[in-house]
């Protein structure tokens, strides 16, 4: 695909009624925001890492399924996000608490 082509498939998405789908996109954007400012409230400081991005990936598909709870993509998107974080935060725990041997 050159950028011309990609652009075209851009305004497709954007401007096609994806409401019936997830919601207003300002409205769905608005949740997703309050999720992340959450999560980042509440996280140990420093840089993000890549088990914060699972988090907030897993909380963007929340939000998105608050805009319809019939759309089981975002439930099972939701759930390979977190489980991913739970994977990179095993991950982050054992460099922090090595297995003596």
């Amino acid at each position: 695909m050159n950028r011309a082509q990609i652009l075209d498939q851009a305004k497709e998405y954007i401007t096609r009624d994806r409401a019936s789908t997830h919601g207003k996109a300002e409205d769905n954007f608005s949740n997703i925001a309050g999720g992340w400012d959450w999560w980042l409230s509440i996280r140990q400081g420093g840089p993000l890492t890549a088990y914060d991005v699972s988090v907030m990936m897993t909380l963007f598909k929340v939000a998105r399924a608050a805009g319809n709870p019939s759309h089981l993509d975002n439930n099972v998107d939701g759930v390979g996000y977190f489980a991913i974080a739970g994977e990179l935060g095993s991950k982050m725990a054992a460099i922090s608490h090595p297995v003596e041997a």
